[in-house]
């Protein structure tokens, strides 16, 4: 484990992490910081809570969406195999 120390919003967060993780986790906190400017900027926002809190509610619809855009694909797969599926056992039937 190493121990790194993360600004989020104007706070350190001392961390202890897998050395492979470092690299995923400064950039994640670096989105974070451009994400709670933006609205600091966009909306005149002056509490940082507020701004984390829009964050979390912009990164977790995201990733809703992305989730149910990657079910939606694995359905369509799942569709689409089977469909060959069938076609196999149609050709070895006959």
């Amino acid at each position: 484990m190493q121990k790194i120390k993360l600004n989020i919003a104007n706070r350190i967060y001392p961390l202890n992490v897998n050395p492979s993780q470092e690299e995923i986790l400064r950039k994640a906190s670096k989105q974070i910081n451009d994400m709670v400017n933006e609205y600091e900027k966009k909306y005149a926002v002056q509490d940082k809570q507020d701004s984390l809190a829009m964050c979390a509610l912009q990164i977790i619809s995201q990733s809703e969406k992305f989730s149910k855009s990657e079910s939606n694909s694995i359905n369509e797969i799942n569709d689409k195999l089977n469909s060959i599926n069938d076609l196999v056992i149609q050709s070895l039937d006959s």
